[in-house]
This record gives C-alpha cells, structure tokens and sequence, in this order.
C-alpha cells in the first residue's frame, strides 16, 4: 500500500480523493467546486482528446469554436432545454468594476449593468444552432459536422474532482442533417465511437444503451449512453450522444430548401464526454499502491531506473541503455530514463508505482555483466529477470499485454457484479452491496422515481442489445417487455 493511501477496502471515497492528490493530478482552486489540473493529470487528458479527436476526424467532423458567453434568451427558446439546465448556469450581470470609494479593493459597478445577462456555457447548442441559422439556406449545405474543445461551467454544490466540478473540460459535437434518418445514424456512430475509444484506449467496458425519459438530456427526443462500473460497484456514465429531432431547429428556424424546393426544418444531434472520463481512469482500474494506468494513455510507458553509484557507473549504464530508449522512442512508445542522482531508487520505485507507469525497467551493474534487467509490470506487480538484447520488443509486446489484461480484470469484475434481479426484497438487498442490477421496470415515470425515491438507485439505461422477455416490474409487479440497468452512481 503506498504511503498515505487509504485503502478502497477502508475507504473508498477517501482513497480517490487522496490518490488524485498523491499521483500529481489534479487538486481544488481558490475557486470552490473548480480544480487545478497539474501537468501530469493534463497529459492524459491530452492522450485522450488526441485519440478521440483523431476518431472524430476519421468519421468527417472538424473543428469549431463557439462564444463562451450565451444570451439568456436563447436559453428560453428550448423550453425544455431552458428548464433542464436553469438551476445550473452561471449568469454575467455586469462588465466592469471600479475601486471601492471606502478604499475596499473593489466594487461592481452599478452603472456597468448589461442590457441582457450572460449565460456561462453550461452546454452549446442554443449558441451553435442560432449560428447555423447562418449557415444553412440548401440541402447542399448539409451536413453540417462540428465539434468543439471546450470548458463548461454548472454550478454544482456537491463536487469532487473530475467526476462533478463546477468548471469542467470536455468536447461537444453538434451536427445538423437534411432527414431524420441521417440524425439517427449519426447519433448511433458516435455512441459507437465512444465506446470504441472506452474499451479499446481507457481498457473500461462499457454498455451501451437508452436514456429513459427522466434521465434523458434536455431538449433531446432520445438520449444513447455508454455506461461503466467503478470498483465499487457504481455506475459511472461515461458518454452521452443526442438525437436532438427538429427541436432546436424549430426553436431558431433553422431551415433548408430540400431537392423538391420546400423548406423543411432540419435535423440534429450533439454527443459530448468530459474530463469525468478521468475518474472512471481512476476508479476502474487504480489498487490501493496508486495508479493503474492503461498502456495507451499513460503519459509515461516504460520509467528506466539506472542503480548506480558516482559517475562512472552511471556512464556504463547510459552507454548499454540510451541505445533501447532511442529504438523505443522510434516505435512511439514514451519512455523516461530517470538518471537523477538526488532519489535513491526505492523511492523512485515507489513514486512510479503511485502514479501508474504501465513497465518499469531496473538495471545496475550486475545487471550489465549478466546481459539482463529487471522488469516489473504495473497492473499485476510481477517482475521478470529479461535479457537486454531483444528487450524493446519484449517491452512492445508486454504493453499490448497489460493494456488487454486490464480491461479483462475490468471485464472480469463487471461480470461478476451484474445480478439479474426478480423480486423487491432482493432488489433492496442488493443495491446495498452495490452492483448492476437488471431488473423489470413498468416503464412509467412513475415507478422509476419511487425506485429512486426508496433505493437512491437510477435507471442508468435501458441495454441496446437486451432481448424482449416478458416479465413482471420488480417495484410495481406490472407486466415489463425487457430488463432494464438500475445502479447508483456517480
């Protein structure tokens, strides 16, 4: 256990809280609710927005960049939009301060008052589809696909750093097409892009599914999610893509002049993941010695930790090892060669360890004269006596192994903790010992905000591969056509 860490056993929450702080990743700000993030917590977030921006180009996106600031009547023209989100926003009153007469520091000035108040972008699409009004006269001007890197700001009360901040970075895609079905492939894609990206870069598996009405995004005809399952046995929604209908083209009259030559409104979507995707990092894969840190996005692959003694030794050793770190770098694999003489390798061992370096290599003298090195792995904390020629392949090799093994460890644990569940009493046992539960829901309103009333548990989406299988509501007793995913969650 590393220094100073709690235990998840002990603690779960606290034992988050203090690992973000020990790896270097984030901490709080001077602002209540926002966080710093410190360069190395930054770096993964940069792996990641690479990646996924990467995905998004592949699939014909570009990028854009929309005002910070939203007119409050925009927000009021999406009723429901508008209602979703207004206990949230942050509102700019006036533009300028002046000194205090009392010799106070300063003041808002009176005087300075705005003719409208400012939103602080809690989301983007009143902004965008006021701008697309602009931008759209012909179905030759369709599609429309943009996406943006931005922050957001949600007043929240209750945060905690990465999973629910009051500032927050993330991206936001908002496209517009000429026919519903065109909307609704594109809702789809992205919802596969996500998951794609979840699985096969943060190693976490997810399930892809519906939103049900109460849970879904304001202004949206349908909300798709990938959800994933943290070490506690809570739901963590990872990703969220809309199918927005004509709602916000009808609230800003965005029209088009189709083939035929009539004017239809158009279509839309937008599809948004956060900086949250930090904590699912943390949470599914990290032990109780630090970070577990998948292969692909970690900021450091392979730490080489040289033990030596005075100059000399340490030359022997650079002269064998800057050879492997040049041909590692050239295969694209981050590598450090920690030649610092100021922390002695145990301490070194241990600080790599915190904060999740997928390989790392020790290599002393005796090492040298016996043509090997030591190598430990970080997701299971094995370590192998290996022959230095022929080590960058084996290290290639061993990085394409733990980036597997540790979604399968994932997978693994989500499979066990997945309970079908068909009568209340056992509904209320189980929620208490955490878990997916796949019960039978009515469908109604209703009975999902009795459930969540009772249990604290939310319907955290209706699975897009369940079967139909007539059953029986586990709170209601009436008839239910398929199961549904009841967690509670981040």
């Amino acid at each position: 256990m590393a220094k100073g860490l709690p235990t998840r056993s002990e603690n779960y929450s606290e034992w988050y809280n203090e690992l973000v702080k020990k790896a270097d990743l984030a901490e709080n700000s001077a602002v209540r609710g926002c966080m710093i993030i410190k360069p190395y917590g930054y770096s993964i977030w940069e792996k990641m927005q690479r990646a996924l921006d990467d995905m998004f180009k592949e699939t014909g996106h570009s990028n854009a960049y929309f005002p910070l600031f939203i007119p409050k009547s925009f927000l009021s023209k999406e009723a429901s939009h508008v209602e979703g989100f207004a206990k949230e926003c942050a509102v700019v009153t006036h533009y300028r301060l002046k000194n205090d007469p009392d010799g106070k520091g300063v003041i808002v000035d009176p005087e300075a008052k705005l003719e409208e108040e400012l939103i602080v972008r809690p989301t983007s699409e009143t902004v965008i589809w006021s701008t697309y009004k602009n931008w759209v006269q012909s179905y030759r001007d369709l599609p429309i696909l943009i996406n943006q890197w931005a922050n957001v700001v949600r007043w929240e009360m209750r945060t905690r750093i990465f999973l629910r901040t009051a500032e927050f970075l993330w991206q936001e895609g908002h496209t517009a097409h000429a026919t519903q079905k065109e909307a609704e492939d594109e809702t789809r894609q992205m919802l596969e892009i996500y998951a794609q990206f979840a699985e096969e870069w943060m190693a976490l598996p997810v399930i892809k599914g519906a939103k049900t009405a109460n849970e879904r995004f304001a202004g949206a005809e349908e909300t798709l999610c990938i959800e994933a399952m943290m070490q506690d046995g809570k739901a963590l929604q990872a990703g969220t893509s809309h199918f927005l209908g004509q709602n916000f083209a009808k609230a800003f009259d965005v029209k088009f002049q189709d083939k035929a030559g009539n004017l239809e409104h158009v279509w839309g979507t937008s599809w948004g993941v956060s900086t949250r995707l930090m904590g699912a990092l943390i949470m599914a894969h990290s032990d109780d010695n630090g970070l577990v840190l998948p292969p692909k996005l970690a900021p450091i692959q392979v730490v080489i930790v040289p033990i030596f003694k005075g100059d000399e030794q340490l030359d022997a050793i650079s002269e064998k090892i800057d050879p492997l770190v040049k041909v590692l770098k050239s295969k694209k694999i981050s590598v450090k060669f920690d030649k610092d003489d100021q922390a002695r390798p145990g301490w070194k061992f241990a600080e790599y360890e915190l904060k999740g370096v997928p390989v790392r290599v020790a290599v002393g003298m005796r090492d040298l004269e016996s043509g090997t090195v030591e190598v430990a792995r970080r997701d299971t904390l094995e370590k192998s006596v290996v022959p230095i020629e022929g080590l960058d392949a084996y290290i290639e090799q061993l990085l394409e192994d733990i980036q597997t093994n540790i979604y399968k460890k994932a997978l693994d644990f989500r499979t066990e903790n997945i309970f079908k569940i068909d009568t209340w009493d056992d509904f209320l046992v189980q929620i208490e010992k955490g878990g997916f539960l796949s019960a039978h829901w009515d469908g109604t309103s209703e009975t999902e905000e009795k459930i969540k009333e009772l249990t604290k548990a939310t319907i955290r989406c209706i699975p897009l591969d369940t079967e139909e299988e007539a059953g029986s509501c586990v709170f209601s007793g009436k008839p239910s056509a398929q199961r549904v995913v009841f967690a509670r969650a981040y």
